[in-house]
């Protein structure tokens, strides 16, 4: 074999995984800025999309509370731990400016507690200790801020994505009754608990 050839066959797999690996830091660089700063998107008909790949689950979460439905008559409201989570973008214009901004997503996942009860709270006994313990997940409900989409309805609107799985691939905006008109008399700031979350009430 020449030295020639020797050189092609070891510089051609060398340029192919090089060429392999421009490709992948072209499409991760191309991806990086969407899920860096990631915006809700909607249908043309106004439906919101649920934000894929379970992506909140990589945004900043700042907290939990929890509305068992053994305190709630066997049913409550938003059952039972509501896991919220806001975009990492819009957490660090939060904390610069104390406003949330255009474009805020706040992401409550329900999960319900783990089964089965031992006791008529509903709470259960684990290694640590009696209490209540995560189980399935269970739908999710979605606060966004346009003070241009929305601005006829305080620049909020609210979407439903079941509470039960799996969640809706879209849903359409609820009227201000359904959720909105409580967080306006009870949510601490524009629209938001912040007194339930903790990293946002500093």
């Amino acid at each position: 074999m020449s030295t020639k050839g020797l050189v092609i066959k070891v510089a051609l797999p060398f340029f192919g995984t090089a060429a392999l690996a421009a490709v992948f830091l072209q499409s991760s660089a191309s991806q990086a800025p969407a899920e860096q700063h990631y915006m809700p998107h909607y249908t043309k008909s106004g439906e919101m999309l649920l934000p894929p790949n379970n992506i909140w689950r990589q945004w900043v979460y700042v907290g939990s509370p929890l509305t068992p439905n053994a305190l709630n008559d066997g049913k409550a409201n938003f059952p039972e731990y509501h896991n919220v989570y806001i975009q990492p973008w819009a957490y660090e214009e939060y904390k610069k400016t104390n406003k949330f901004p255009d474009g805020t997503i706040m992401f409550k996942e329900l999960q319900l507690t783990l089964p089965p009860t031992q006791f008529k709270d509903g709470s259960r006994i684990e290694p640590s200790g009696r209490g209540y313990f995560p189980g399935a997940f269970n739908g999710a409900d979605v606060s966004v801020k346009d003070s241009k989409r929305f601005a006829d309805t305080d620049n909020w609107a609210y979407f439903d994505f079941n509470h039960h799985e799996p969640k809706a691939a879209m849903t359409k905006k609820e009227s201000p009754g359904d959720c909105q008109s409580c967080h306006i008399a009870n949510a601490k700031k524009d629209e938001v608990w912040t007194q339930f979350y903790r990293l946002l009430d500093e």
